[in-house]
Parts: structure tokens; sequence; C-alpha cells
């Protein structure tokens, strides 16, 4: 029990300090560690200016390529140290806030938003129609483009739902193409595994038919 707990306090000073290091100046998109393309990152900067300034919101992006955990950390440690980790990440924030963290080796991506905010953005469609299919698309796309792709879908979609909520029009919006593009996704996996079925399916049976 001690060595846990000892594993558990050096794992806090160790993502404190981690932290201290790694956070940016960027007043939405906190870190990202060359992740996201300039192009990405200028239309979220623009929509992070705006949301501010029409909603009231203060919208982040918290991208690492790690959180720093390493191999010895897992289970529910692991889990401990993500939210504290992500914890600490809230603090510097200004309310209200939505935040998006993402970890590319710890294959965790997360969203926390402030109080006031909690029955506007529903994490799991935010994570599951905007973000996640993106960032596991099986394609020939490189990491740099499908996390340039995701965070900007997602901070878009986290704009967009609070502006629906207050009745208002953002002229840096995206509008439904975030949608699109992981509804194609989608469609474009389903298909596949369709497929993939039919052609097995084919197979057994022709070999079944030989015997």
């Amino acid at each position: 029990m001690k060595t846990i707990k000892s594993l558990r306090i050096g794992v806090i000073f160790s993502l404190l300090f981690f932290l201290s290091q790694n956070i940016s100046a960027n007043e939405f998109i906190l870190s990202d560690d060359g992740l996201i393309d300039p192009r990405a990152k200028e239309k979220i900067t623009q929509m992070g200016l705006e949301s501010k300034e029409k909603l009231g919101v203060n919208i982040y992006l918290y991208v690492k390529s790690t959180y720093g955990l390493g191999q010895k950390i897992k289970g529910e440690d692991k889990i401990i140290y993500l939210k504290n980790h992500e914890a600490q990440v809230l603090k510097v924030l200004k309310e209200p806030y939505a935040l998006m963290t993402m970890s590319i080796e710890e294959q965790h991506v997360n969203l926390l938003v402030s109080k006031s905010l909690e029955k506007i953005i529903d994490k799991n469609d935010i994570l599951d129609g905007y973000v996640v299919p993106l960032l596991a698309s099986k394609d020939k796309n490189t990491l740099f483009a499908k996390v340039s792709a995701a965070t900007l879908n997602g901070y878009a979609a986290m704009a967009d739902i609070i502006a629906e909520d207050k009745n208002i029009k953002l002229e840096t919006s995206i509008g439904s193409q975030g949608k699109i593009a992981s509804t194609i996704w989608r469609v474009m996996m389903y298909t596949l595994v369709v497929i993939g079925l039919l052609v097995y399916t084919f197979v057994v049976l022709r070999e079944k038919r030989r015997k």
C-alpha cells in the first residue's frame, strides 16, 4: 500500500513539473507539440476569439504527444495520473470553459467543461461524432493530418453547439462540414466491414461446395 501511495505522490509531482514546462502561451491552444497544422491553428484561434467575444465562453485545446506517463504506470494508477494531469490544466483556465485534451502516446482523448456548460455540451456526442473517427481512421493520412483535422473538427463542433444554444451565429463557423467528414468516414468504414463479411461468406460457401 505504501508503495502505491508513494508512486501516486511521485506521479503527481512529476506531472506538475511536466505541466509547468509545457503549457504554451497561446490563449486557446494551450499545447499542441507541433501536431496541429498552422492553418488549422489559425482557424481555431479565429473561432476561439469569436466564441470568447460573442458567446462569453473560452474554448481550449490541450494536445500532447505524451503526458509523460511511461510504461510502468497502468490500470488504476494510469487513470489517476490522467485525471490529475487534466486537473492541473483546468487550474489555468478562465470560466466558463470547454477543454478538449488529447495525448497520442497514451491514446487518450477527453472533453471537460465548466458547470454552466454541462447541459449544453454532450461529451460523447462531440468525441464520438467529430473527433475519434478522424483519429482512428485507417488511411494514408499522417498523424499530423489526423490530429489537425480531429482538433479543428471537435473545436468547431463545441463552438457551434454553444452558439446554437445561445441563438448566435458565428462568422468563423465551418458549418456542417465537420459532421459530414465524420459521417463519410463512418459510411466508408461500415462499407468496408460489409464488403469484408460478404467476401468471407462467399469464400466459406465456395469451400463448402468444393468439399
